[in-house]
């Protein structure tokens, strides 16, 4: 696939952008290596030469009529210049930006790839913005959440792999690695401000594409490493000792005063962390359609679109309850939420009837009785407080943690049911209340949607095609948007 003509063009296109407002490239991962596709900033954007991604992903572009046409075998994606919209297989989506001009080509933003390109290519192209990182297949490339922190007189470096991936930590001489069983990683490195001959560690970087090179300071006397699993990530830790002969003993911090204690689970004012649950896997295969499509593999792809498009309109950590067809049971499910401090919880499904006709998604949030908030107002407890004292704290039973959130949770659903009206079937009742086990835990707002009917034949091709999948998945980041602005602003929904 990659030639030595297509690497001429990579030098070519890359030299070319250069002068055009450049800022850097995107780094494409694929199974035979790594390419640079340049980037160029174009009004405060980042945008990338469409005859760059069609030397890359062997598209076809043709200019007439006012439109340009890039084609894929057979697929295609009409733009239209100086507008922010695509039409991708006949179906109209957004852009952040408009098709350009820069310099004598044509320019798209970069979001075009995950919006655009994706949903027509063979290939699965996985955009992770924050790292300019594009994947191109089925890699192995997991995100990497580091953390660099002095602990007492020495340090501690944690690294959150996700999904799962084992790793191997060694030192030799002046250096330490991590090795990671992996492609490729995705990981932004945290900055370490090295203090000369005080210091532990003087710099974290990249050594090779699955491998990190922390280079260690005068003060480095050695390290303990640990692993253990965090749902659906693993978790380093590796602790870096400080030479005994340079250790200066540092007072202990004074314990907070009682009433800074904080508040846990209160309402979130951003969103820094959304966990998405596709529903089912393994040997549950939840609603089967008649031509075979399975709701566990619905749910799956979808999941999978929208964590591609959040991460990159949001710049926001996405997690997945699972990244593969295994089981995952309900109040896993919920737990990976509540463990990663998620501040919005979807749940993805596909319905199903005895009646073919039935059609059309709808949105899901938890239902309680009286005698469950009743439950989840019980008397605080009492506590006793690091340094002397005790303070009542209050308690509320792991699975009624939704309660205080129904208000914000029925927001977000009328702000998904405004987005999806227009773009995909909604049920005759396009929001209702359950008891759904997976709703009832979750500590932040929730929803479970049921994206449509795969007993019905029609909505069964469209759950199972790109084009539906697309439409969905835009309207539901749309409406994370419009919901993250609700809540920085503080006020209600408006429709």
């Amino acid at each position: 696939m990659w030639s030595t003509l297509v690497l001429g063009l990579f030098v070519l296109a890359a030299r070319h952008l250069a002068g055009q407002g450049g800022a850097g490239a995107l780094t494409l991962v694929a199974r035979d290596g790594r390419r640079s596709i340049p980037i160029a900033i174009v009004n405060n954007r980042e945008y990338v030469a469409l005859d760059d991604l069609a030397a890359t992903f062997q598209l076809a572009v043709r200019e007439e009529s006012g439109a340009l046409t890039v084609s894929y075998r057979g697929r295609t994606i009409v733009l239209t210049p100086n507008q922010a919209l695509a039409s991708v297989a006949g179906r109209l989506i957004s852009l952040p930006a408009p098709t350009a001009r820069a310099g004598g080509r044509w320019v798209v933003p970069v979001e075009f790839i995950s919006r655009a390109l994706a949903p027509i290519h063979d290939s699965r192209l996985d955009l992770r913005a924050a790292s300019r990182l594009l994947v191109v297949g089925d890699l192995r490339v997991p995100r990497l959440t580091m953390r660099y922190e002095p602990v007492g007189t020495g340090a501690r470096l944690t690294v959150d792999a996700t999904p799962q991936t084992a790793s191997v930590v060694a030192q030799e001489s002046g250096r330490m690695s991590i090795r990671f069983e992996a492609d490729a990683l995705d990981v932004v490195i945290p900055p370490v401000q090295a203090q000369g001959t005080t210091a532990i560690v003087q710099a974290i970087r990249a050594a090779d594409p699955a491998t990190l090179a922390i280079e260690l300071g005068p003060r480095f006397a050695g390290f303990r490493a640990s692993t253990q699993t965090v749902d659906a990530s693993t978790r380093l830790v590796v602790e870096l000792l400080a030479n005994a002969a340079t250790e200066t003993a540092a007072p202990p911090p004074a314990p907070p005063p009682a009433g800074e204690l904080p508040t846990f689970g209160g309402p979130t004012a951003t969103i820094r962390t959304i966990v998405i649950d596709a529903g089912h896997g393994g040997e549950d295969e939840g609603t089967k359609g008649a031509n075979g499509t399975m709701e566990k593999d619905v749910t799956l792809a979808v999941a999978r679109r929208l964590r591609a498009v959040l991460e990159n309109r949001l710049g926001a950590r996405v997690v997945l309850t699972r990244e593969d067809d295994r089981s995952v049971p309900l109040d896993e499910r919920t737990a990976a939420a509540n463990n990663n401090k998620a501040d919005v919880f979807l749940s993805l499904h596909a319905n199903g009837s005895i009646r073919p006709a039935t059609s059309g998604a709808s949105i899901y949030v938890a239902a309680f009785t009286d005698a469950d908030r009743s439950a989840a107002a019980l008397a605080p407890a009492r506590v006793p407080i690091f340094g002397g004292g005790s303070r009542d704290i209050e308690l509320v039973p792991w699975n009624l943690a939704q309660i205080r959130h129904v208000d914000r949770s029925t927001e977000l659903a009328r702000i998904l049911e405004h987005e999806l009206e227009t773009r995909v079937p909604l049920g005759a009742r396009p929001i209702e209340q359950a008891p759904f086990r997976v709703l009832e835990s979750a500590n932040m707002p929730a929803a479970l949607i049921e994206m449509g009917y795969l007993t019905n034949d029609d909505q069964e091709r469209q759950l199972a095609g790109a084009a539906f999948q697309v439409a969905f998945v835009q309207a539901v980041a749309d409406a994370i948007v419009r919901f993250r602005d609700v809540l920085s602003a503080g006020s209600g929904a408006d429709r």
